[in-house]
């Protein structure tokens, strides 16, 4: 039974050893020995080795590498690198390989998922926390408007009553601002804009503005009817330090759709 099992085992060792391996000490003896080694393959095994090979040959291989390549020196170092994973090895070690290339490749981009999901969620908190600190700085009256002026095209005027119900001392407030009409799903304009206070906003005072923007910017191109809301939101505000205190404006709609992706993803 010995003896058997012996001769088996010599057999399987000596088959192994028949198989065509793939020559990468040039590209030319390379292409020779891959197609030796695809036509060893069962029919049904050689689409898998066709895209095995790719993910084997291109696995030291990044994008900084392609893009630095513009010398015959870099081309050929580049060369190397391909040859190099693929070298001595037989059709199913090729296989194998890029299976295992392919899992660390799978593993890797999850870990670094779970880790953009944990950032993420986090300025997703952030913004909503800022958003209901935000509230504390109040729009008590919002209003748009073109005024015509003796010469050239109307001047646009945004005109703001606010109170400022923090504990702190603010210096520049960013604002969203929307011109929409009830019924339309698209607003006639959506635009940020932010006014910096002279001397500042103390806690619980009230301060009326009249601001100008460029009559050549879009706030001098809006053409919505009388009847349209000018409807205003506050994204930040800055402390008498000029450094954010509050800032809802980090987490983004783009945020929003990648958290969403990922986690469907990965979660």
């Amino acid at each position: 039974m010995k003896k058997i099992i012996g001769v088996i085992m010599l057999s399987c060792l000596l088959a192994a050893c028949d198989k065509p391996k793939i020559d990468s000490s040039t590209d030319d003896a390379m292409k020779s020995s891959i197609a030796k080694v695809r036509e060893s393959l069962p029919e049904n095994k050689r689409e898998e080795f066709d895209s095995a090979l790719k993910v084997v040959a291109f696995s030291n291989i990044n994008i900084a590498d392609l893009m630095r390549a513009s010398s015959d020196t870099d081309k050929e170092d580049i060369s190397k690198k391909m040859r190099a994973p693929l070298a001595g090895k037989t059709g199913e070690e090729v296989i194998s390989y890029a299976q295992q290339v392919t899992a660390e490749r799978e593993l890797k981009q999850k870990e670094q998922a779970i880790q953009e999901i944990k950032e993420l969620e986090q300025k997703k908190a952030d913004s909503e926390k800022a958003k209901e600190e935000l509230k504390k700085f109040q729009v008590l009256s919002s209003r748009f408007a073109l005024e015509p002026e003796e010469y050239g095209q109307p001047q646009p005027v945004i005109r703001l009553v606010v109170r400022n119900n923090t504990d702190k001392a603010i210096s520049r407030v960013f604002f969203r601002g929307v011109i929409a009409s009830d019924g339309r799903s698209v607003p006639w304009l959506e635009k940020e804009f932010n006014y910096e206070i002279s001397g500042g906003l103390e806690p619980n005072e009230e301060a009326t503005w009249a601001l100008v923007p460029n009559k050549f910017s879009e706030w001098g191109k809006v053409d919505a009817p009388a009847d349209a809301i000018f409807t205003v939101t506050v994204t930040r505000i800055n402390g008498a330090d000029k450094e954010p205190l509050f800032d809802a404006s980090g987490f983004t709609e783009q945020d929003s759709a990648r958290l969403e992706d990922l986690k469907k993803k990965y979660n």
